[in-house]
């Protein structure tokens, strides 16, 4: 999925889309069998295939959250330079500004990766830990 970090709200909505599976893990974590119908699903390759899931999801989405904020930084550093060869431009400094927020949410959303993974992880590790354990 691509990830235009020029337009922040189309991020934010990639991003919603991209944390789909974790989103629906509970769901996702239903489909395996209670005790009484164990044999009929196997519930090593369904956590398996679920963890594979989340580690490819996980990384996608932190990968692309780094990359927006090493974009953002480097277009504040250019704004920081032209603000001060020229600090009586009010635009530029309109456009810092905006920037260095951009910046800071940008950075807060690799927090909320770390509560949604840990949120996510927990769900999985509670209903597939007998069935699966991540190397």
């Amino acid at each position: 999925m691509a990830v235009y970090c020029f337009d922040f709200l189309g991020f934010q909505e990639t991003l919603k889309k991209m944390r789909d599976v974790d989103d629906k893990i509970i769901y996702a974590l239903n489909a395996l069998p209670t005790e009484s119908f164990k044999g009929q699903v196997n519930s090593e390759s369904t956590c398996r295939d679920l963890y594979a899931k989340l580690q490819q999801s996980h990384l996608s989405r932190q990968t692309n959250i780094r990359n927006c904020i090493t974009l953002s930084a480097t277009t504040l550093k250019n704004l920081r330079e032209q603000r001060d060869a020229n600090p009586n431009d009010v635009e530029t400094d309109s456009k810092f500004k905006a920037e260095q927020r951009k910046l800071r949410v940008l950075q807060s959303e690799l927090n909320v990766e770390d509560i949604i993974k840990e949120r996510t992880y927990k769900a999985f590790n509670e209903r597939c830990r007998s069935y699966f354990h991540a190397e």
